[in-house]
């Protein structure tokens, strides 16, 4: 009885230990610089779309990614999205906390402050991937488009960074072409406002692609460069 008794105690300590100190297939979001490609990234960010496509997410475990992530991070891949509520760049390529370091703004344009969140991703945290994530139907488009003054200065701001990308026409197929056209044109503007983003990009360090995300199927597409 006190052989087994012993045995139990050993084995409880033993899991006890083994939560303090995970095993490596549990760590493995560790904060060290990613060597994977660019190709790779992406890659790896359409099959998570396909499980989100699919509502077929993959398991979480937050404890002790937590406690790793709390002594740092590195983020592979950079997002510059739309604040848009129903375009949550973590859900729609199936990414956990530390994954990706997202900029959000109505519209997906990066003005000076979310220009400098992305250098800092990428001077010091090592980014190699920059997503530019519009969506389908966008409000800020559809608004920076539209014969329309807008009411206030700071979206006036907005509207003026979109609207060289408007197409004509009132369609949703005209929507859908300045949605893409602002996409590109967000991803031309990081490179033309910030020498530290052209360096790295020239340097082979740093790739950007364009996508747009549709909001009635999940997908993520890729647009051409």
């Amino acid at each position: 009885m006190k052989m087994l008794c012993l045995a139990v105690t050993i084995a409880a300590l033993a899991l006890a230990a083994s939560a303090q100190h995970p095993s490596p297939d549990q760590t493995t979001h560790a904060a060290a610089p990613s060597t994977a490609s660019p190709e790779t990234i992406w890659d790896d960010l359409m099959a998570g779309n396909k499980r989100f496509v699919a509502g077929l997410p993959a398991s979480r475990e937050y404890v002790n990614l937590r406690h790793q992530l709390a002594k740092g991070q590195s983020p592979n891949t950079i997002v510059l999205g739309c604040a848009d509520s129903r375009v949550g760049p973590e859900l729609v390529f199936d990414k956990n906390l530390g994954d990706l370091f997202v900029v959000r703004a109505a519209g997906n344009v990066a003005g000076p402050i979310d220009l400098g969140s992305i250098e800092y991703a990428v001077e010091h945290l090592g980014s190699s991937l920059i997503v530019v994530l519009g969506h389908s139907d966008c409000g800020a488009v559809k608004a920076a488009c539209s014969s329309e003054t807008l009411p206030a200065p700071n979206l006036s701001a907005i509207g003026e960074k979109i609207r060289p990308a408007c197409t004509k026409g009132g369609d949703k197929n005209a929507t859908q072409a300045s949605v893409e056209q602002n996409v590109r044109k967000s991803a031309k503007d990081l490179l033309a406002n910030s020498a530290i983003l052209r360096e790295f990009v020239n340097q082979g360090k740093v790739h950007v692609i364009p996508a747009v995300y549709y909001l009635d199927t999940g997908e993520v597409v890729r647009l051409k460069e």
